[in-house]
């Protein structure tokens, strides 16, 4: 046997029996040339991990926009923070962990700049919507072709509520997201000084600890514990509860109307100004049905700071520019003594 199909027998001979088997994958749109080294889903992984979509997920908002302390969340550690979390999970669980750091690493390739307001503002301004989990689909699917497996796509797609995850690794996915975003964006509030410790909701400190570390880990624990040896993934329902309500308090606290959002009225106008002008710019050079999806595609890849930049060289006045701004350096180069 190759390496590759060692590694399969390995998933066969040691994960849970509930676990989604490379070896059973239902496969790719498209065929692709073998390897020998690595399963279906490590390829999955590594070509998410070296996709330009995935890189620029270090210039985009988590929450604070642009925020000058470096220690704050981007989209990146965001995203690194959710595989870290789902690994450990799928880990003890015995379920596959290439599969789910897959699906954790590219849930968010498809989130617009300046976080959720961004992709507000697009779901206002295109026909039937705009939803980022849907435009991660697109970016692995059309806009960066890395013809991934089903099971990754699925994964992918379903990491927000509202969808029903077809493996036990989507579903790690889907609560590694919500427990990791409510973690580190209250201790990201707390750093701001937006909220303190002793704000938080006494029940829920009271059940999972104030400690980050150790509410972290009570969840983790939560998830583990409640899903040993069975085909569904899920925290148990106290704990649930718990989260929920930490969930609710943060948007009620953090989310919506806090200091954090302060600057979300300018970020929403420069994705409304940049939509409206790249669809007038494109209606001479190209179909009417067409306009919508590519400038949706265009401005959802931006980072932050390149629609800043965009915004300012369309929007903003710019001095004269004479090219004779060095004329006295050589003047003073000339004059003698």
């Amino acid at each position: 046997m190759n390496i590759k199909e060692k590694l399969e027998q390995r998933e066969i001979d040691n994960l849970s029996e509930f676990a989604t088997k490379s070896k059973f994958t239902k496969g790719r749109k498209k065929e692709a040339s073998p390897c020998d080294m690595r399963t279906d889903f490590q390829r999955d992984r590594d070509k998410i991990l070296h996709s330009k979509a995935f890189r620029r997920l270090k210039h985009k908002t988590q929450v604070f926009l642009s925020p000058f302390d470096d220690h704050f969340r981007t989209r990146l550690t965001h995203t690194l923070e959710v595989s870290q979390i789902a690994r450990t999970i799928a880990r003890a669980l015995d379920m596959n962990e290439d599969l789910t750091e897959a699906i954790a690493l590219g849930h968010d390739l498809g989130h617009t700049p300046f976080g959720h307001c961004g992709e507000g503002v697009l779901n206002e301004l295109v026909k039937g919507g705009f939803h980022h989990n849907i435009q991660s689909v697109r970016v692995v699917e059309v806009l960066e072709d890395l013809n991934l497996c089903a099971e990754t796509i699925d994964g992918i797609l379903t990491h927000t509520w509202g969808y029903t995850p077809k493996t036990p690794e989507a579903q790690i996915v889907q609560l590694a997201d919500k427990i990791a975003y409510i973690n580190h964006d209250i201790e990201d509030s707390i750093r701001a000084g937006i909220i303190s410790e002793s704000d938080l909701p006494k029940d829920c400190i009271d059940y999972f600890s104030s400690v980050q570390t150790k509410r972290l880990n009570k969840m983790i624990s939560e998830i583990i514990t409640n899903s040993l040896g069975k085909p569904n993934v899920a925290m148990s329902e106290e704990a649930w509860h718990y989260t929920t309500k930490l969930r609710e308090w943060m948007f009620e606290n953090v989310y919506i109307d806090s200091p954090a959002k302060l600057e979300e009225k300018k970020a929403k106008n420069v994705i409304k100004e940049l939509f409206f002008l790249y669809c007038d710019m494109l209606k001479p050079v190209c179909e009417e049905t067409k306009i919508e999806r590519i400038v949706t595609d265009y401005i959802s890849g931006m980072t932050d700071r390149y629609a800043v930049e965009k915004f300012k060289e369309n929007f903003i006045p710019k001095g004269l520019q004479t090219g004779a701004k060095e004329d006295y350096l050589f003047k003073l180069a000339n004059l003698t003594d």
